[in-house]
């Protein structure tokens, strides 16, 4: 190995220790959330929250051999598998709670690609979304609540939640439970908004502090990005009026017009049984992601206006679409998972109207985008570049202030 190439791993060493050292600091909640977080709290124990939202992947799906199929993660019971990819769990404290903006004529905020993580339980989406994934029998699969508390109050980190809480945790009547599952939430919930994992610490944030420089290729994509191909139209790049950093998301949702992921496992879960002997999927290959408009329906004070949101799903933000731990880990995009590369995803936003462009009809045909995607002109180089600007998003580049 040359002496340039053994420097310049030794820099990477270096840059990658001190800016885990720089995100570790925790306070107790953070701590007691991560310990929850990672541990495998599941029926059978064999799932934790880390096994879908991994850090070292953006806090998505870890998994190559599923990110480049179905995309969709068997639960704690192995022949069980949900519907939707996961999401990124990395900014995710950040979305308003869920609400109607009047103005725009737009549902926002939530968490869930399809929203129904309201925040209005526990005051933070992100909290109301940690309670779920416990209890659902396709992913960690617990019987109860009580169950879940049961394994925290033996753990090893059982003293850090009466540091935390002031109090051992209980669970003898049905409001010990119910506040002590909520706090299990809240504790997940500061990890998930903590530094380590709200990181901020990517090369376009650098570059937003005069901390590194932007190639021409990136700087143009950039440009293309708040330009001509209106992607900050929905995933803002610039910093906020009291300078805060860019989220690279309006906390909307939107039908981009995806097509069905034809290897998602969900469809097979029809011959796959709940405990209770009922299907997972019911409608087997017919079903359709109706997203936002699924909730709606069950909301009695919007469940007029869910037609008319059918097919869309939340807005991500774009911080760490790239991460990875090496250049060539297969990763998955869109909510079902059916684009396998930035480059094939930046490539359907730019060509999907185009009738040179064969590509498969939309899951769901109603409420598409049409005003900010599918036709835009774009040039190879020009899809180009906007990847290379979305590469500058992931985080560890460098330690903030």
């Amino acid at each position: 190995m040359t002496k340039i190439k053994l420097w310049t791993l030794l820099l990477v060493l270096i840059l990658t220790i001190l800016v885990e050292s720089a995100s570790a600091e925790l306070n107790d909640e953070e701590q007691l959330g991560k310990e929850i977080f990672f541990d495998k709290i599941s029926d059978p124990d064999s799932m934790a929250c880390a096994d879908c939202h991994a850090p070292q992947y953006g806090y998505t799906g870890p998994i190559a051999g599923i990110n480049v199929k179905g995309s969709v993660y068997r639960g704690a019971v192995p022949q069980r598998f949900g519907n939707r990819k996961p999401p990124s769990a990395a900014y995710a404290t950040l979305s308003p709670i869920f609400h109607y903006d009047e103005a725009e004529g737009l549902f926002v905020g939530g968490n869930f690609w399809d929203g129904r993580a309201t925040g209005e339980i526990l005051g933070n989406p992100a909290a109301d979304q940690a309670m779920g994934p416990f209890l659902n029998p396709v992913e960690q699969n617990n019987p109860s609540k009580e169950a879940v508390l049961e394994q925290i109050a033996t753990s090893k980190y059982a003293g850090l939640w009466e540091s935390v809480w002031g109090e051992p945790i209980s669970y003898a009547t049905q409001e010990e439970i119910d506040m002590n599952y909520g706090r299990a939430a809240l504790a997940i919930a500061a990890y998930e908004n903590s530094s380590e994992v709200n990181q901020f610490s990517s090369k376009y944030d650098a570059y937003l502090e005069d901390e590194a420089d932007l190639t021409d290729e990136e700087l143009w994509g950039l440009e293309l990005f708040n330009g001509e191909a209106m992607c900050s139209n929905c995933h803002p790049s610039a910093p906020g009026p009291n300078g805060e950093s860019p989220l690279f998301t309006d906390f909307t949702y939107d039908n981009l017009g995806i097509p069905k992921n034809p290897d998602n496992p969900f469809y097979d879960m029809d011959t796959v049984y709940l405990d209770d002997g009922s299907p997972i999927n019911p409608d087997g290959a017919n079903w359709v992601d109706p997203g936002l408009g699924s909730f709606l329906a069950t909301v009695p004070e919007w469940e007029e206006l869910a037609d008319e949101n059918k097919g869309k799903h939340k807005v991500p933000t774009l911080r760490n679409v790239n991460q990875q731990p090496g250049n060539y880990f297969p990763k998955a995009y869109g909510h079902n998972g059916y684009f396998k590369s930035l480059e094939d995803i930046v490539h359907f936003y730019n060509t999907r109207d185009n009738e040179s462009v064969e590509w498969p009809e939309p899951e769901v045909p109603e409420n598409i985008n049409t005003e900010e995607m599918g036709n835009l002109g774009l040039n190879d180089s020009e899809e180009k570049a906007i990847v290379a600007f979305l590469k500058t998003l992931s985080d560890g580049y460098y330690v903030p202030e």
